[in-house]
């Protein structure tokens, strides 16, 4: 059943990083937990990962707001000169999973960068929900995945373990 509250964004500065990077991995954890039968610490985005996107050049970073209180978070890379952008990380406090509160932040997000021309964004391999996300309401179509023989491709720089991950990666073309 679709949640009739309203979504909105607001932008988070440095001081409210730590509690988003504790509710990401949480929220994680659900689908980890879920698909393996525990929370292997392997999974989950490291700190080093989540601060990397938080304080990667041209990095936005958002609340997600439901009726003013904050539910989830996202992180967003615009490229001002080609337009070609990237969704980093998003999450939703498990509670409002399934209610239509993701959509909605989703729009709020494209709504908030109209100029932008491609959307980019990845998941795991074992994310189905996510998966169903991305490709079945909002448009992402996959375009890429990517494993040991074709890691993400920031992995070396980044020193990320991601490399032992299976992602699929997503495109949204904006008309």
């Amino acid at each position: 059943m679709e949640d009739t509250s309203n979504v909105t964004l607001a932008l988070a500065d440095a001081s409210a990083f730590e509690a988003f990077k504790q509710e990401l991995k949480a929220s994680f954890s659900v689908a980890v937990e879920e698909t393996f039968g525990a929370v292997e610490a392997s999974l989950l985005p490291s700190d080093a990962d989540i601060d990397n996107s938080l304080t990667a050049p041209d990095a936005v970073v958002h609340h997600i707001l439901l009726d003013g209180v904050k539910v989830g978070g996202a992180i967003v890379t615009i490229d001002e000169a080609t337009q070609h952008n990237a969704l980093d990380l998003f999450y939703l406090l498990p509670s409002t999973h399934g209610r239509g509160v993701g959509y909605r932040a989703w729009q709020a997000i494209e709504q908030m960068y109209p100029q932008t021309q491609v959307w980019v964004t990845h998941t795991p391999y074992f994310e189905k929900r996510n998966i169903h996300f991305y490709v079945n309401k909002c448009g992402f179509k996959i375009v890429s995945f990517y494993n040991r023989y074709y890691p993400l491709p920031d992995d070396e720089e980044r020193g990320s373990k991601a490399h032992k991950l299976e992602f699929f990666g997503f495109e949204k073309v904006m008309r």
